[in-house]
C-alpha cells in the first residue's frame, strides 16, 4: 500500500564513519527508514576534501558574510563548500545538468534527514560565531549545506535527526514524506483519474492538516479536463508543499478524528465511546501521539467494515513499523 519515498540522508547517520572525529552516528529512525525508503546520502565535508578524521570546521561572520573556517589550520573552506552545495542542491532539486526532471517539477527526492547542529548539514541551532577571532561569541543559524537543501527542497519535508525524536514533528514528517511519494507515483505514471483518486483517499488527512489547503486542492482537481494535465499537477504539487509546510494543529486532528468516529460511534458501547473520548483529551494534552487515535479508529473501522474510512490514508498514513510513541518533548513549537 505504501510507496517507497526517495529520501536524502546525511551520510554520517549510520551509513559511513565520516564525522570529523571518525565516528558514525547510529540513529534508530534512520535505520528503520532504510527498509521503507530509497535512500541517497552525502557527506559535504568529506566530499569537499576534508579528511576523516579532521580538525573541526566552524561558521563565522567575516566581511559581511558567513565563512566556513578550520581554526586549527586557518583554512577557509567556504568556496569549496559553496560549489558543492550548488551542485548537490541542483541534483536534489532535479535540475542538475543532464538530469531528467520528473513530472510536475518534482524534486529528485521526497524529503531529507540532516545531521543536527552540523556547520555543513545543520538546519537549525548551528553555531555561527560573530567573528573569526578566538573566543568570539556565537549566535545560531543554519549550516551551509542545510540552507541549500532547504531551498532546493522547498515544499518537501526536511528535518534533522534530533528534531525527529519529538513525536509530533516525527509523525508530520512521515505523513508528508509518504503523501508526497504517493503523489510522485501519480505524477510520473498516472492521469486525471489517478489524481482524483489520490485526492479522495487523502481527504481526511488533508482536512486534519490544513482545511483551507484541502479546499484549494479540491478546486484544482474539480475541472481536470479544462486545463493541461501537467499544469494541474504542478499547481497541485505546489499546494501540497504549502499545506505540509506546517504540522497539523491538534484541533484539526481532533475534529477529523471525531468526524471519523461519528461513522460508527452509535455501534460502540458506552465504555468504548468514553475510552476514545478520553484518548482524544490525552492527545490534546500531548500525552499520546496522533497515531494512537488512528489505531483505535482503524480497529473499529475494520470491525464494522466501514469501507470509506478504510480507504482513507488518514488512518494509515505511513508504515506501522515506523510508529514510535517515544518523545523528546523538545522542538515541538520550533
Amino acid at each position: 500500500m505504501h510507496p517507497r519515498p526517495k529520501l536524502f540522508v546525511s551520510r554520517c547517520l549510520g551509513f559511513e564513519a565520516c564525522r570529523y572525529n571518525g565516528a558514525v552516528i547510529e540513529d534508530p529512525l534512520v535505520a528503520k527508514l532504510t527498509a521503507f525508503c530509497d535512500v541517497v546520502t552525502a557527506c559535504p565535508e568529506k566530499e569537499t576534501g576534508l579528511g576523516v578524521p579532521r580538525d573541526p570546521v566552524r561558521l563565522a561572520r567575516s566581511g559581511g558574510g558567513i565563512r566556513m573556517i578550520q581554526p586549527a589550520s586557518g583554512r577557509d573552506h567556504t568556496d569549496a563548500m559553496a560549489a558543492f552545495c550548488a551542485a548537490k542542491a541542483a541534483e536534489l532539486a532535479g535540475a542538475a545538468p543532464g538530469s531528467t526532471r520528473p513530472a510536475a517539477g518534482l524534486p529528485a527526492v521526497d524529503g531529507a534527514v540532516l545531521k543536527s547542529r552540523s556547520p555543513s548539514c545543520g538546519m537549525k541551532d548551528v553555531k555561527v560565531y560573530r567573528s573569526t577571532e578566538p573566543g568570539a561569541m556565537a549566535d545560531v543559524g543554519t549550516g551551509l549545506f542545510g540552507a541549500a537543501v532547504l531551498d532546493a527542497l522547498e515544499g518537501a519535508p526536511v528535518e534533522d535527526e534530533g528534531r525527529l525524536k519529538n513525536y509530533t514533528i516525527r509523525e508530520h514528517f512521515l505523513e508528508s514524506l509518504f503523501a508526497l511519494a504517493r503523489f510522485r507515483t501519480v505524477a510520473e505514471s498516472g492521469g486525471p483519474r489517478e489524481l482524483s483518486e489520490y485526492q479522495a483517499r487523502h481527504k481526511l488527512l488533508f482536512l486534519a492538516v490544513n482545511q483551507a489547503s484541502m479546499r484549494r486542492l479540491g478546486r484544482i482537481t474539480a475541472n481536470l479536463e479544462k486545463r493541461p494535465f501537467p499544469t494541474v499537477l504542478s499547481d497541485y504539487r505546489a499546494e501540497l508543499g504549502t499545506m505540509f509546510g506546517s504540522p497539523a494543529k491538534a484541533g484539526g486532528v481532533i475534529n477529523t478524528a471525531l468526524h471519523a468516529f461519528g461513522g460508527f460511534s452509535d455501534r460502540l458501547s458506552p465504555l468504548e465511546r468514553k475510552y476514545f473520548l478520553d484518548a482524544v483529551e490525552e492527545y490534546r494534552d500531548e500525552r499520546i501521539p496522533a497515531s494512537a487515535l488512528f489505531a483505535l479508529l482503524k480497529s473499529w473501522a475494520l470491525r464494522f467494515e466501514v469501507r470509506y474510512l478504510l480507504d482513507q490514508v488518514f488512518l494509515d498514513p505511513f508504515p506501522k513499523e515506523l510508529v514510535e510513541i517515544t518523545d523528546s518533548g523538545k522542538g515541538r513549537d520550533r
